[in-house]
């Protein structure tokens, strides 16, 4: 089996997936509502099963982990989680011509692996003033020409496309602290990274569900305008429609 932390991570997040479906949405044999999601009956079921696994387990986890543990312990393990990632993000930096970017992730890693604790404290940030990045393989994929694909509503994993799914899987191959690592270290830092992500994101998910006639057609064009802004495009160049004017707001 495979080493790979950043997808198991992303499978135990159901990233913006983890809410409730408003009770008016259109069934999931509907004609599709957008041009770039062709799938959409397909997508609305797999939501429904995503959402019952996140109303099951993941939420609650997440509540838990909350309520065990303040934010000051918190803050130091995700300190340490992205830390670990930083590799990460210098191979896509390397591989998208971002030289400098590269540079400033290394020095980061480094300072933060040592001055920082092995990266609890996240030192690097006041003592060479930069930030962390946000750099993965499906924005490296983009920057190399490749399309998006029709959208993807990923078992478990939430909304994708195919670009950004196989991005989400090379993720963890292209990190070279996960090859010395043995699996049960891997799936755990995947499993706390993943339970992490779903604490921070407890009342933006809710306020979403709250806010949504149609939760899936809502969740769509959020996630799509989300990561146009990570892809650093604009919402004519990703031909999405505004969050307020779409379908699925309230």
């Amino acid at each position: 089996m495979p080493r790979n932390p950043s997808l198991i991570a992303a499978l135990l997040l159901t990233l913006l997936a983890g809410c409730a479906t408003g009770a008016d949405q259109p069934a999931a044999n509907a004609a599709p509502t957008d041009p770039t999601d062709p799938y959409e009956g397909l997508n609305r079921q797999v939501l429904d099963v995503n959402l019952a696994l996140d109303d099951a387990v993941l939420r609650p986890a997440a509540v838990a982990y909350r309520d065990v543990l303040g934010p000051w312990p918190r803050t130091r393990i995700r300190n340490f989680l992205l830390n670990i990632e930083e590799p990460t993000v210098f191979v896509n930096n390397v591989l998208q011509g971002r030289l400098e970017d590269a540079g400033d992730i290394a020095v980061r890693f480094v300072v933060n692996s040592t001055l920082g604790g092995a990266g609890f404290w996240d030192v690097a940030t006041d003592l060479t003033s930069t930030p962390r990045q946000q750099r993965d393989f499906g924005q490296t994929m983009y920057h190399w020409g490749v399309p998006d694909g029709p959208f993807l509503m990923v078992p478990i994993l939430g909304p994708s496309n195919p670009r950004d799914f196989v991005g989400t899987v090379a993720n963890g191959f292209l990190n070279p602290i996960s090859w010395f690592l043995p699996f049960p270290a891997n799936l755990g830092r995947g499993a706390v990274s993943g339970l992490d992500e779903r604490e921070q994101n407890i009342e933006t998910l809710d306020e979403l569900r709250k806010g949504s006639l149609d939760f899936y057609a809502r969740l769509r064009s959020v996630y799509s305008q989300y990561r146009s802004g990570q892809l650093g495009r604009t919402s004519a160049e990703s031909n999405n429609p505004d969050v307020l004017d779409d379908p699925g707001a309230n």
